[in-house]
């Protein structure tokens, strides 16, 4: 589980490495030569992987139970390259985090494509089941592989598409109906006519936009138009819009729009995380965090460690005070500048 540099996503999780599709402008393959070693020495240590049959009858594909580990004792990061590699013993990376965020499941492979069997999708997706707090999002070139495996639901489930011109949209109709559902349009290779596809923009909850990075010699620089257009027909059918870095020097920072959709704002917490963040008033008994409300505390001898026993909301601790005849405001401006505020009473 990384950071993510990507804007639109918090961390990034890769329980499978490598792709087959052969995109020319493909960012993942090239990173994946840095950090591979020697792939034909790897591949000689049987003992360290196994092998799988491929969904579509290609060439096997690589299981790793473990951490590859060249001489020195280094971690193999691909260890086979860009071919297909199931890393396993990240399976359980979610549950490492213990704050709710939203996590672009697959950055460097298809997680969907076709030749990726269905038991890896069962594990990757039980997976997620046991990390609800987390949102999960999924980008794939083979969108129908969503339904012929009937992904499951629910609101932190998100299933998305790439597109990078018009002939490419037609990819949005297979997307599963009921779900989540998005499309990433990058690179943006061309104009994807959005005037003659509006039923498109009817089908997302989510569009992504951003332009072909690094330093190939054919790649295509967008056209502020066919962004705009984009935007526009988004705009129409309210559906909210990410436009990336990489289309600023395209369409100016007074142009840019980065919109996540309310789901995506809002990602959970675990139990444990809530309980330690959150407290309730003991007045009107709301919910709230702990860091914005007033905690009560109390000694019964002078020079003693005080406990606490309590929080208040600020509403209700300025009533209290103005009952009491006491003063709130120095104390509500300390919890203020200290993002925090201890109160012995």
């Amino acid at each position: 589980m990384n950071r993510s540099k990507i804007e639109w996503c918090d961390h990034t999780w890769n329980p499978v490495t490598g792709c087959r599709n052969g995109c020319s402008y493909c960012y993942a393959r090239a990173m994946v030569k840095r950090f591979s070693g020697d792939t034909r020495l790897n591949k000689m240590d049987k003992d360290s992987y196994s092998l799988g049959k491929a969904a579509d009858g290609g060439e096997d594909l690589y299981i790793l139970g473990e951490h590859m580990l060249d001489g020195a004792g280094k971690v193999i990061v691909y260890p086979f390259g860009f071919e297909p590699t199931f890393h396993k013993y990240r399976l359980d990376y979610p549950e490492r985090l213990k704050m709710g965020n939203n996590i672009f499941v697959g950055a460097m492979s298809d997680i969907f494509g076709e030749w990726i069997p269905d038991t890896w999708l069962d594990e990757i997706m039980e997976a997620c089941r046991k990390t609800p707090i987390h949102n999960y999002l999924f980008l794939t070139k083979h969108p129908q592989r969503y339904m012929q495996y009937n992904v499951p639901g629910g609101e932190n489930m998100w299933y998305g598409t790439t597109i990078t011109k018009e002939e490419e949209t037609s990819r949005v109709m297979h997307l599963p109906e009921g779900h989540k559902r998005f499309a990433s349009i990058e690179p943006l290779a061309g104009d994807i006519m959005p005037e003659n596809h509006s039923w498109m923009f009817v089908c997302l909850d989510w569009i992504i936009i951003g332009a072909e990075t690094g330093r190939r010699k054919d790649k295509t620089v967008p056209e502020w138009e066919w962004i705009r257009k984009i935007v526009d027909e988004a705009g129409k059918n309210g559906v909210p819009v990410f436009m990336k870095d990489s289309l600023v020097p395209v369409a100016g920072e007074e142009n840019m729009c980065r919109e996540f959709p309310v789901q995506l704002k809002n990602p959970g917490v675990s139990p444990k995380m809530y309980e330690k963040l959150y407290g309730i008033c003991c007045m009107c008994k709301a919910h709230m965090k702990k860091s914005s409300m007033v905690t009560l505390l109390a000694r019964v001898k002078r020079g003693e460690q005080p406990k606490q026993y309590g929080f208040m909301c600020e509403e209700c601790f300025t009533g209290f005070c103005n009952r009491s005849g006491l003063e709130s405001s120095t104390i509500l401006n300390m919890q203020k500048n200290n993002n925090g505020i201890n109160k012995e009473v």
